[in-house]
């Protein structure tokens, strides 16, 4: 049969750029988000445009895992929007081609958003996450007053504890320093200096701290001595307490774990605490969220029908909507499965049970030709909408 051979090829290159804008502004979004922390990174901090892009880079497929079902969505939904607006879906139905009969470009088009979305799970994720904590622990020892904050008790270096009073970052410069300094045993020693100056080693993973025109206070707790040195110029080296966590044998957490080691993990574990539910939520997810892609791509075929003489604007808006309770009805199981109330996998399967079910009962509808008053819901707001702006006040 010809004629259906090109209607899929046309359904699907339909459904190609409504779904590449989708992406390209949804990330977009995600960067204006990140805008002012950028901001602060290259403007107060020093921070290179390039390390800066990087950093974006490695967080994106985060959020592409869920940029991508959404986009699906949202183009299946505007494609027969506006197939059903331009009376095609009419003239299809009356050259004898049945709802159906559209089905197959709509799979094609929902199977490559949910390659895309288990690639971003499965390897883009792990990856993500990895690189940004290895770039993140480069920019701690190469930027270190990033993670100095004024009037606060700073304890992430190894037997140290550091209080600034005030940062000058335009000097590069602390005012008012405070050192607690634990690293000998039985001894206590306090540094107190009006200025000091901080400088990264990134290749020790360690941290050069300048005092000027101090004083240290040793106490020796075993002998209960106590010395008190004046000094012009004090260096002192600290180490990255967290350095650790950044080598490529330390623990990872659930979002750093390859498909393997989630699996390894969940075959050895010994005791099912919290930790172990987190593990299985995460492979769970790995395999729901490409799954979303079917869900609410079926779901968007008799919403895009049944919204023939809404605008764009409606559609998208709905498109939304419904996304967004998936999003709520995905937290919501996330939570309830992380302190065990029921089953991980009910909590990740659920919002595709409950979306995909509904798909098919409405598409079971519209080939049924039954209304499904989309109509009469976006009137109503129409109606509600224009008493609130003729409403005297």
């Amino acid at each position: 049969m010809k004629y259906p051979r090109i209607i899929d090829r046309y359904l699907f290159s339909q459904m190609l750029i409504p779904f590449s804008i989708n992406v390209v502004f949804l990330a977009f979004i995600f960067l204006m988000t990140q805008i002012l922390q950028i901001t602060s990174f290259i403007v107060n901090h020093g921070v290179g445009i390039g390390t800066v892009f990087r950093m974006l880079v490695y967080t994106l497929p985060f959020f592409l895992m869920f940029i991508f079902p959404m986009s699906v969505m949202m183009a299946i939904l505007l494609t027969f929007m506006k197939l059903s607006s331009e009376n095609e879906i009419v003239a299809l139905k009356a050259g004898g081609i049945s709802i159906y009969s559209l089905l197959p470009p709509v799979f094609l088009f929902c199977l490559l958003g949910s390659l895309l979305t288990a690639f971003m799970a499965v390897y883009g994720l792990p990856w993500g996450r990895l690189s940004f904590k290895n770039l993140a622990m480069e920019v701690a020892t190469a930027n270190v007053d990033i993670a100095v904050k004024e009037r606060t008790f700073i304890d992430n270096f190894d037997g140290v504890m550091l209080y600034v009073n005030k940062t000058d970052m335009k000097r590069q410069r602390l005012v008012d320093v405070f050192i607690e300094d634990q690293r000998k045993k039985d001894i206590v020693s306090t540094v107190v200096a009006p200025e000091g100056k901080l400088l990264g080693d990134p290749d020790r993973s360690a941290v050069h701290l300048r005092l000027f025109d101090g004083t240290i206070n040793q106490v020796n707790l075993k002998t209960r001595a106590v010395n008190t040195i004046r000094f012009e110029v004090y260096d002192v080296t600290l180490s990255l307490k967290q350095t650790a966590r950044f080598v490529a044998d330390a623990p990872k957490d659930e979002e750093e774990m390859s498909l393997g080691e989630l699996k390894a993990y969940l075959e050895t574990a010994a005791v099912k605490d919290s930790r172990y539910y987190m593990v299985l939520m995460e492979y769970h997810k790995k395999f729901s969220i490409p799954a979303a892609c079917f869900a609410l791509g079926i779901l968007g075929v008799p919403l895009g029908i049944h919204s023939k003489s809404a605008k764009r604007s409606f559609g998208i808006i709905l498109g939304l909507v419904f996304f967004l309770l998936y999003y709520l009805m995905l937290s919501m199981g996330w939570v309830f499965g992380e302190t065990g109330a029921y089953a991980p996998a009910i909590g990740m399967w659920m919002p595709n049970w409950v979306f995909g079910g509904l798909g098919v009962f409405l598409l079971i509808g519209s080939a049924r030709e039954r209304t499904l008053g989309i109509d009469t819901v976006r009137f109503a707001f129409m109606k509600l909408n224009a008493y609130r702006m003729t409403k005297p006040e």
